[in-house]
């Protein structure tokens, strides 16, 4: 299994969630996403606006968000 990326770049971290179905809400010190699920929720997701974002904040984010392991990396791969 892939590792999570140490250093991370964020757009290409923004470029992951988008494809996971998160969109940008607000932008500032920090990085406001939301998602809309079926069911009519909605998950907020909130990553600090850095040029490269570590991976224990990105694993920690991805709990948060109920975003499995392999789904993220997935979509990292992708982005």
């Amino acid at each position: 299994m892939p590792k999570f990326p140490v250093d991370a770049p964020r757009e290409k971290v923004l470029k992951a969630f988008a494809l996971l179905g998160f969109k940008a809400v607000r932008k500032g010190a920090h990085t406001s996403l939301a998602r809309e699920n079926p069911d009519g929720s909605t998950t907020p997701m909130t990553i600090p606006n850095h040029q490269r974002i570590k991976g224990a904040t990105l694993r920690a984010v991805c709990t948060q968000a109920g975003i499995s392991r392999e789904e993220f990396l997935r979509a990292f791969e992708k982005a």
